[in-house]
Formats: C-alpha cells, sequence, structure tokens
C-alpha cells in the first residue's frame, strides 16, 4: 500500500470513529463523508452481527424505551434498549433501535415501533418484560403489545410482569410535588447562583466572605431544573452557605435572589426530612429503597411542622397512586437476592402497604406460579434430551450398545433426572436462609449474578429463573441515558442527517463503547455545574 493509499485509509478510519462519538470534524475532512459513511454502515452491519448472536443466544430479553425530541431537527425519536444476562453472568445492555417516530405518536404507533424492532432482531418469542414511563399513551402501547404476545406464546405469571412502570418516572413526580412548594426558593437560589458565577471578581468576593466565616467548601452547584436529586443538591451546597448570601447583599446592591430565613428553614426541612439524594439502583436493590421513602414520609405525616405536614401529604397521595398496589417485579427480584430473600419483603411491606399479608401472600403465590413455569420448560428439555436419536422413544437400549460405562452412566442420570424431588429448588432456596459474608463491607460489594453463577448447578431451574429476573430493568434510565449521545449526533453541523444514518451511528457507537469497555459521559447540559470557589483571603 502506497503512503497516500495508507494515509487517506487512516484518516477514513478516523473520520469513522468521529462520527459514532458525536465528534464534530473540520470542513477540511468533507471531501472523506461519503468513504466516512460507507465504513460507518460497514461497522454497523459488523457489530450488528455480533450483537444478534448474542440476542439469540439469551433466554429471555427485557427492553426499556423512551422518546426524545431532538432540538435541531425538530424530530421525535424512539429508543429501545435490551437488556440481558449471557451464558458467563454478565448483565447485558445494548442499544437495538434508534428511530423517527412520525406524529401523531400515538399508543397503536408505539406498539407499532417496537413490535417491528423485535420482528427484526427475531426476538419477539424472547421478550420478558418491558419498562417504560407512566405515560397514558404508553400503558395503551403496552396493552396492545400483551394482547399480541398473548396469541403466540404464553406470558410469565399471566401477564402481571411484562408491564414495568418506571420506578425512577415514579420517584421523580413524588419529589417534584414535594420541591413545588419551595418552587419560588429554588428560583431564588439557582439565579443567585448564576448571578455569582457570572463574574470573577463577584465569585472572588463570595469566597472571601465564606473564608471569612470558616466555611470549607468551595464550590457552589447549579442543577439541572429537569433532574430532582441535582436539585437536591443544588439545596444542600447552598445551605451551607445561607450565611454568605446575606453579606454578599452588602458588597452587590444589585443581587436581588436572596431567600428569607424562613425560607431557609423550609429548605433544611425537606432536605433533611422529606427528601435525600440517591443513585438509581438495580431491581434486586429497590425495595429497601422504596422502603426507605415510605418510612421518611410516614415521619413526616408526624412532624409539628405545618410545611412539612402539608407537602408530605401531596408525596404520599402520590405515592399511594402509583406504589398502592403491590409491585411483583420489584419483590421477586429481591426474593431471588440470597441476602434478602423473603425476609425483605416480610420487613418492608407492612411499612410500604395497609394490607401488607395479602401483598405478601400474592408475591409468594407468583414466586411459586413462575418457578412451576420455569420448571416445566426443563423437564420438556430434560425429555428433550432423553429421546435417543434414532427414534427409539421408550425402547429400552442396552448397556453394551452405549459402548463406555460412562455412556451408560450418562443415560442413566437422564432417566433420573426426570423424577422430580420431594422438595422443590425454590423451597430449598427460601428455607436455608439468607446469605451472610463476613469478609464483604457494604451493599455493593456483593454481586447476585456472581452468587447466582456459583450455585447454578445446585439450582438448576431457580437459576435460570434468576437469570432472567435480574435482568430486568426497573427503570428506563439506561433509554434515556442514549439521548445524551442523540444530541451528540445531531448538533447543528449534522442536522440534515437522515434518521435511518443517526439509527446507524447512535447504534454503532452504543456497540463499540460495549466492546471496547468505554464509559459514556453525560452532556454537559444534563450534569449539575460545579461553581468553584477562588481561595479566600482575609483582606477583603
Amino acid at each position: 500500500m502506497t503512503f497516500d493509499k495508507l494515509n487517506k485509509s487512516v484518516t477514513i478510519t478516523a473520520c469513522a470513529f468521529f462520527f459514532f462519538f458525536g465528534i464534530s470534524l473540520s470542513p477540511c475532512y468533507t471531501r472523506c463523508w461519503t468513504s466516512t459513511k460507507a465504513d460507518c454502515f460497514k461497522i454497523y452491519e459488523h457489530e450488528k452481527k455480533t450483537l444478534k448472536a448474542l440476542t439469540k443466544a439469551a433466554s429471555k430479553i427485557s427492553l426499556t424505551t423512551d422518546c426524545w425530541k431532538s432540538s435541531h431537527q425538530k424530530i421525535k425519536y424512539m429508543v429501545i434498549t435490551g437488556h440481558f444476562i449471557d451464558h458467563n453472568w454478565r448483565l447485558q445492555k445494548h442499544v437495538l433501535s434508534f428511530v423517527h417516530i412520525p406524529p401523531p405518536r400515538t399508543g397503536l404507533d408505539i406498539a407499532d415501533g417496537i413490535y417491528k424492532c423485535l420482528k427484526h432482531w427475531e426476538i419477539e418469542d424472547k421478550i420478558f418484560t418491558i419498562s417504560i414511563d407512566n405515560a397514558a399513551y404508553n400503558d395503551r402501547a403496552l396493552r396492545r403489545l400483551k394482547e399480541i404476545f398473548s396469541r403466540v406464546r404464553k406470558l410469565t405469571c399471566g401477564r402481571r410482569l411484562f408491564h414495568v412502570r418506571c420506578c425512577a418516572h415514579v420517584l421523580n413526580l413524588l419529589v417534584k410535588d414535594g420541591l413545588a412548594m419551595i418552587d419560588s426558593v429554588i428560583r431564588e437560589v439557582r439565579e443567585g447562583i448564576k448571578y455569582i458565577n457570572n463574574s470573577e471578581a463577584r465569585l472572588q468576593t463570595f469566597s472571601n466572605i465564606a473564608h471569612q466565616l470558616q466555611i470549607q467548601d468551595r464550590k457552589l452547584l447549579l442543577d439541572v431544573p429537569t433532574r430532582w436529586n441535582s436539585t437536591y443538591d443544588m439545596l444542600s451546597v447552598a445551605l451551607k452557605f445561607k450565611d454568605v448570601f446575606p453579606r454578599f447583599v452588602e458588597y452587590e446592591p444589585h443581587f436581588h435572589h436572596l431567600p428569607n430565613d424562613e425560607e431557609w428553614v423550609h429548605v433544611e426541612s425537606v432536605c433533611t426530612n422529606v427528601i435525600s439524594g440517591s443513585d438509581y439502583p438495580t431491581s434486586n436493590l429497590y425495595l429497601i429503597e422504596v422502603f426507605i421513602v415510605k418510612e421518611t414520609l410516614d415521619k413526616g405525616a408526624l412532624s409539628k411542622n405545618d410545611f412539612i405536614k402539608t407537602m408530605v401529604t401531596k408525596m404520599k397521595e402520590k405515592f399511594d397512586k402509583y406504589w398502592g398496589e403491590c409491585h411483583l417485579v420489584m419483590a421477586i427480584a429481591s426474593v431471588l437476592d440470597p441476602r434478602f430473600k423473603m425476609k425483605l419483603v416480610e420487613f418492608s411491606f407492612p411499612t410500604i402497604y395497609s394490607n401488607a399479608e395479602k401483598n405478601i401472600e400474592e408475591v409468594k403465590k407468583a414466586l411459586y406460579e413462575m418457578y412451576e413455569e420455569y420448571l416445566e420448560v426443563h423437564d420438556a428439555s430434560v425429555r428433550e434430551a432423553a429421546t435417543p436419536a434414532n427414534g427409539c422413544g421408550g425402547k429400552e437400549v442396552s448397556k453394551t450398545s452405549l459402548g463406555s460405562g460412562w455412556e451408560a452412566f450418562g443415560e442413566f442420570i437422564k432417566n433420573t433426572d426426570l423424577e422430580r424431588p420431594e422438595k422443590s429448588e425454590l423451597d430449598m432456596y427460601l428455607e436455608e436462609g439468607v446469605y451472610r459474608d463476613p469478609r464483604q463491607k457494604g451493599m455493593d460489594s456483593f454481586k447476585a449474578l456472581e452468587w447466582w453463577n456459583v450455585h447454578k448447578l445446585k439450582y438448576r431451574v431457580l437459576s435460570k429463573m434468576a437469570m432472567d429476573v435480574l435482568a430486568i430493568p426497573i427503570s428506563t434510565i439506561a433509554s434515556e441515558a442514549t439521548f445524551s449521545a442523540g444530541g451528540r449526533v445531531i448538533d447543528p453541523y449534522r442536522s440534515s442527517l437522515a434518521p435511518d444514518t443517526v439509527e446507524k451511528l447512535i447504534c454503532g457507537g452504543d456497540w463499540i463503547r460495549h466492546r471496547y469497555g468505554i464509559k459514556k459521559k453525560l452532556k454537559k447540559e444534563e450534569m449539575p455545574i460545579e461553581v468553584l470557589l477562588p481561595t479566600g483571603t482575609s483582606n477583603t
């Protein structure tokens, strides 16, 4: 290969990399765009074949989906993300589709878009659950998909697990109801931080005052208004500087964003008594988080502070609306965590639900119903494996015709494995008690998937059930995260990209990131902005 050809090849490959990760190219590379597009499409098709092999081998696949409107193209896209556990017991999470959904985008349009994606990937018979937010058109879409899937196969637990409502969305609605009570204070704090951050001199003045008051923190946070946890972080940090703001007014007469003492008391009450910052946990850990939320609300309802009582009443109404009925996915996932089993359900349900005993029995019933379904599939596969390949059926095969003794023993095991033990695997699992490992510290150090991988031979049927349940996403956060990549790909300079090209760039970029272990960062506008304060001096 000549130097010119090599240089051109490297340039095109680099352009393809930039396209996948949403990095704008200099105009001098525009002559390579045609070749770059062809290379991107080739990479997309290659990675798609690899992913198809993974999805084909998966037992069950759970989905998350959400919609996003591109600000530069003024059109709406729907992302579909697949979640499953591979044969090595690793959780796989991949974008399967990023398609334009034309108006009017009704529930039927959403259902048709999802089903078309599943047919394209040939996984329509593997779908276990679909996690989606609480919009009315999403409810209609899921009802339609339930009807479609129920015609061709039996859905697990009588279709009760198929539709998973996004718990993060519910929590967001819940907290926003509470934050609405101090909405005016939030605006004042937000605008005040913007004002301070707009000038280096103001930052220095604010820092000097904080230094005089011996406040050690050196940063303020500016929130993302659509993300309640970033608003919580902003308020929590601002509380540390609440004595600085009134003194700052003495140096900046034009600074008018100053909450009064009563408003600061309300902010402190909200942050310490009602909400707290939290990451979104996995399905087996969400039940304890919901318990903590409900316990906090119950304590707030007993407060002598009328402001807190009023706010908590609104939040409890929202809690009961969405979590008033037993959330089976969340409960079953926690039972299949060996540290919890039924103990966490029995501990948390009396706090979360008024009719705890009934809901606990419902969880047990669903567990055994689900286990029987998996056992039936397992028995059928064992019987199929035990049937001789020559179609002899029930004809006895002599030991001498089997060759070695190992083959005879293998045939004996196949036949005896058809006999069910007196106790089921689920019974044995629940009776053994919870798992404790003194070497592990904290909740994050334990990996439920690793435990099940070690015990998969002991629990042949139950481990398959755990593999599918623990892959269920309890929120749509995974799909929402894809929108940050969408914003980078469809930037002002590439707003004329065709939807088909956008899909290939978004999906291809996601697949490459997973292949090489590249973590995707949030867009700048999706993260709280740190306003770093200069080192204070005492000679102000």
